[in-house]
């Protein structure tokens, strides 16, 4: 599989397209107008994918970042960019995932974005997950081992590491920065991220889990997206891309001009 700049994609890198790129086809209609773009490592192939259905199309339409990555990306593809408090009504979104269990419940915030990732999943008519293989799960916790992310106020991380200790998860954490930065990672909207890897019974309940955790106070959004898509693409080593509808069914499709990635890729 060889991108557009002429590199040889990796497997891994070539499901994440074939997942963004038949998300947007399926999704991604002429008439709508207002579309969030979500974060994360498989966005970059939507955003690739929007930009092939034409200048035409994309004149009249509005984007919407869910942070300064998917900005980055709207702006450098000379799509015209907006912000939920303009538009809070949204046609269609599509979003990465760092897992998705077989009810289409999420985690996100792997990129510390899952506050304004929820608030753009809630304000879309459609939100619909892009992903690889990888993190598609039966159950949460099974493949993403980080822990569920928690954006919190600054001032009050101290103590929603101890409820969250008490909460049964002992090796919650603040999440560092890497890289150069010395002390927390800081999102977007200024706050900390507590990253809590609960045991699998506890993930298997997870709008519970969801519950008991935003009820604390100082929590500013929790990374667990529960009940929330529509459909969740996942592409797949062998070219094709599994999809997993709201409704409980599974459909497996070939996407035109897939073929199964050489080993050497």
């Amino acid at each position: 599989v060889i991108a557009h700049d002429g590199a040889k994609l990796s497997v891994i890198e070539a499901s994440k397209r074939l997942a963004a790129w038949t998300a947007v086809d399926h999704h991604i209609r002429e008439e709508h107008k207002v579309i969030g773009i979500g974060s994360g490592s498989t966005v970059p192939y939507v955003v690739e994918r929007i930009i092939a259905q034409g200048a035409t199309l994309n004149h009249d339409r509005v984007f919407l970042p869910t942070g300064f990555q998917s900005k980055e990306l709207i702006v450098k593809a000379n799509l015209r960019l907006g912000d939920v408090d303009q538009y809070p009504s949204i046609d269609v979104t599509i979003d990465g995932a760092d897992e998705v269990d077989h009810e289409l419940n999420c985690i996100k915030g792997g990129g510390a974005c899952h506050l304004r990732e929820k608030v753009l999943a809630e304000a879309a008519e459609t939100w619909v997950v892009v992903a690889d293989y990888r993190k598609n799960s039966h159950t949460l916790g099974t493949t993403y081992k980080a822990g569920v992310p928690i954006e919190v106020a600054p001032f009050a991380y101290a103590k929603l590491l101890q409820n969250v200790h008490r909460l049964g998860c002992a090796e919650a954490s603040l999440r560092m920065a890497k890289g150069g930065k010395a002390g927390p990672v800081v999102t977007d909207n200024g706050n900390f991220v507590i990253d809590a890897p609960f045991d699998a019974e506890t993930l298997s309940e997870p709008h519970l889990l969801l519950t008991q955790i935003k009820m604390l106070t100082g929590v500013v959004e929790v990374g667990l997206f529960c009940k929330m898509a529509q459909a969740a693409y996942f592409g797949n080593a062998d070219g094709s891309v599994t999809i997993k509808w709201q409704d409980g069914r599974t459909e497996q499709v070939i996407p035109t001009g897939s073929r199964t990635p050489s080993a050497e890729e």
